[in-house]
C-alpha cells in the first residue's frame, strides 16, 4: 500500500459475475481484469514482446509482479514495452469514437472506406506493401504525435504506381464523334499494362467513330496553357490517332452535348509512320461508347475538415465531419475491365488508382477511389 504507483496499490486480479456469456453459458462466473490477464495471457502464449500505447507505461510495474509469481526460467518472460499511438490527420484512430460513427450511420460500417480501421484501409485498395512502408518510414515514438495522412497517400502511390494496370476510364463523359472516321469500322489497338513492369504486357482497346472524352479535357476557348482539346487544335488520342477539334453541338441550355473533330489516319500510335512521330502538346484518354462499361465510381474525401479533430476536446469530434467525404457518380470504363474481381486494383489513367469494391455485381461494377495521382489537399487547405 506504501507504493508510488498507485495501480500497485492493492490491484485487483478479477470480478465474479454470475451472468450468461456468450460461448460459456453458465459454467463460468470469473472475469480477469485486464493488469492480470495481460501478462498471464502472453507468458501462456510465449509472446516476447507485448507492445501497447503510452497510457500502459504505469501498468508495466504491476504487469512483470503478475509475472514474477509464476515465471518460469525454462520459459520465455515475456516484456511489456511502450510507444505513442500513431495517430493520423483527418480521421480518429479511436475505437470508442470509430464505433459512434458506425452506430450513429455517419459511414456504413467498420469496413467504410474512410475509416482509419485495417478492414476500411483493404476494401478502399490500400495494400499491405503500403502500409508497411507507411509505418517504416514514420517509425516508432515515445510521445504522441500528429502523422499526415499524405504521407500514408505517398506510400500507396509509390507502391501501386508499380503494380497497378492502366487502364482507361472517364468519369465526367461527353461524346467525341470522329467526322471522318468510317462508318461501323473498328479497330482494336494495342496498349500497355503498365510501363514499370520488367516485362512489357499489352492489352487489346476497341477504337470507334464515337468515342467518351472526360469534359474537362475540353474548351470552346481556352488559354494558351490549355494543352487539352479545343477548336482548332490538335491533341493525341492515348494509344491511338492525333485529332483535332472541329466544332461543337449544344442543348438549348448551352451545354456542349457533343464534340466533333477530324483524325489523322496516318497517325496511330507505334506505325511507326512519320505521322506518328508528330508531337502534340496535350494526349487524353478515352473509351469507346459502343464497347464502354457503365460503372459507379465512390470518390472519397477526407472523413473530417479538421486536421486533429480529436485535439479540441470542448468541440464534439463529430462537429468536424466533412459532408462531401464521398461523392457517388456514374462513369464509362473499357471493356477489359468487364472481368474484374473485388480488390482488384487499377491505375485510371490521368485520374488516379481505383479498386473493385465489395458491391460489385456481374451486372454493375463498383470501384472505389483509392487514392489520387497527386496529393492535391494539401492546394485545397492552403486555399
Amino acid at each position: 500500500m506504501n507504493a508510488n504507483n498507485m495501480l500497485m496499490r492493492d490491484p485487483i486480479m478479477y470480478r465474479i459475475m454470475h451472468a450468461h456469456h456468450h460461448r460459456t453459458g453458465n459454467d463460468w462466473c470469473i472475469y480477469p481484469m485486464y493488469d492480470w490477464a495481460h501478462g498471464e495471457s502472453d507468458y501462456l502464449e510465449q509472446v516476447s514482446h507485448s507492445f501497447c500505447t503510452l497510457e500502459f507505461l504505469p501498468h508495466r510495474e504491476l504487469y512483470d509482479w503478475f509475472l514474477n509469481q509464476i515465471y518460469d526460467e525454462t520459459k520465455v518472460r515475456p516484456k511489456q514495452r511502450e510507444f505513442a499511438r500513431r495517430n493520423l490527420s483527418h480521421t480518429v484512430v479511436s475505437k470508442r469514437k470509430l464505433l459512434k460513427l458506425v452506430e450513429e450511420k455517419h459511414v456504413t460500417g467498420w469496413d467504410d472506406p474512410r475509416m482509419s480501421t485495417i478492414s476500411g484501409m483493404r476494401r478502399r485498395g490500400i495494400t499491405a506493401t503500403a502500409i508497411r512502408n507507411f509505418a517504416n518510414t514514420i517509425g516508432i515514438a515515445k510521445r504522441d504525435n500528429l502523422i499526415d495522412v499524405s504521407l500514408l497517400d505517398f506510400c500507396v502511390r509509390e507502391d501501386l504506381n508499380k503494380v497497378a494496370p492502366r487502364v482507361m476510364a472517364v468519369l465526367n463523359p461527353v461524346k467525341l464523334v470522329i467526322t471522318n472516321y468510317p462508318d461501323g469500322k473498328e479497330e482494336w489497338l494495342e496498349a500497355e499494362n503498365n510501363p514499370e513492369e520488367e516485362v512489357m504486357n499489352f492489352r487489346q482497346l476497341p477504337f470507334s467513330k464515337e468515342l467518351y472524352i472526360e469534359r474537362e479535357d475540353f474548351q470552346e476557348e481556352a488559354h494558351k496553357k490549355f494543352f487539352r482539346l479545343t477548336l482548332g487544335t490538335e491533341v493525341r488520342l492515348k494509344n491511338a490517332y492525333i485529332i483535332k477539334g472541329e466544332s461543337v453541338i449544344k442543348d438549348a441550355q448551352g451545354n456542349i452535348t457533343e464534340i466533333h473533330c477530324t483524325y489523322d489516319e496516318d497517325s496511330k500510335s507505334g506505325s511507326g509512320s512519320e505521322a506518328s512521330q508528330r508531337k502534340v502538346k496535350g494526349t487524353i484518354h478515352w473509351v469507346s461508347i459502343e464497347h464502354a462499361i457503365e460503372a459507379e465510381v465512390r470518390v472519397y474525401d477526407r472523413l473530417f475538415t479538421h486536421e486533429n479533430p480529436d485535439g479540441n476536446k470542448e468541440v464534439d469530434f463529430k462537429e468536424y465531419i466533412n459532408p462531401n467525404s464521398l461523392e457517388i457518380i456514374s462513369g464509362f470504363v473499357e471493356p477489359s475491365l468487364q472481368s474484374a474481381k473485388e480488390l482488384d486494383y487499377f491505375q485510371f489513367q490521368r485520374l488516379g488508382y481505383f479498386c473493385v469494391d465489395r458491391d460489385s455485381s456481374a451486372g454493375k461494377l463498383v470501384f472505389n477511389k483509392t487514392v489520387g495521382l497527386r496529393d492535391t489537399w494539401a492546394k485545397v487547405s492552403v486555399q
